[in-house]
C-alpha cells in the first residue's frame, strides 16, 4: 500500500528531525494512550520497511498518532484515508510551526535592520566630523601658505628696493667695463 508507505517515510522523516529515540518514541505512544512493542517501532523505522507489510491499526497508527501529533481518526476511514489523515495533520502541523519561525525570523531581521541603520548612521556621524576637520586643516593650511606667499612678495619687494638703493649709490665709482 502506497500510502502506508509514506506514512512510514514521514514517520522516519520525522523521528530524523527531532532526533528521537526508540525509547522515546515509545514513551510518545504510551503518552498518546496507545500500545506498541518496542521492537514494533525497530521494524517500522529499520532501512527498507517502507517496503514491509505491517498491520497499520495495531503498528503504524499508534506510532504516526504520537509522532505526527494527530487527533483520533475515524474507525470507519479505510487505512489509506488514516494514513493521508495522519500525514495532512501532520504537515498542517508542521506550517504552523514553521509560520511561527517565519514571523521569529521576521522580527529578527527587523531588529538587524535597525542595528545596521544605527550602526550606518554612527559611521556617517563619524565621517562628517572627519571631513569637517580635514576642512577645517585645509583652511588653517591655506592661510599659512596665503601668510609665506605675502612673506615672499614682500621678501621681494624688499629685495628689489634694496636693489635700487645699492645700485642708485653715489659713493658707488662708475668703473668702465673693460
Amino acid at each position: 500500500m502506497t500510502n502506508t508507505r509514506d506514512v512510514i517515510i514521514k514517520l522516519k522523516e520525522v523521528r530524523e528531525e527531532k532526533g528521537l529515540s526508540y525509547n522515546d518514541i515509545l514513551s510518545l505512544v504510551e503518552k498518546s494512550g496507545d500500545y506498541t512493542s518496542r521492537s514494533s517501532i525497530q521494524r517500522v523505522f529499520s532501512d527498507g520497511s517502507e517496503d514491509l507489510t505491517f498491520n497499520y491499526e495495531r503498528t503504524i497508527r499508534p506510532i504516526a498518532k504520537a509522532l505526527l501529533d494527530i487527533e483520533t481518526i475515524e474507525d470507519t476511514d479505510n487505512m489509506d484515508i488514516q494514513a493521508m489523515k495522519s500525514l495532512l495533520r501532520y504537515k498542517i502541523q508542521r506550517i504552523e510551526e514553521l509560520e511561527a519561525q517565519n514571523e521569529q525570523l521576521k522580527i529578527q531581521i527587523d531588529k538587524e535592520k535597525i542595528k545596521y541603520h544605527e550602526k550606518l548612521e554612527k559611521e556617517r556621524e563619524r565621517s562628517n566630523r572627519s571631513i569637517d576637520f580635514l576642512k577645517e586643516q585645509v583652511a588653517l593650511k591655506d592661510k599659512r601658505m596665503d601668510l609665506l606667499l605675502e612673506s615672499v612678495s614682500e621678501k621681494d619687494i624688499r629685495y628689489q628696493e634694496l636693489l635700487k638703493l645699492i645700485l642708485s649709490c653715489p659713493s658707488r665709482k662708475e668703473t668702465p667695463c673693460g
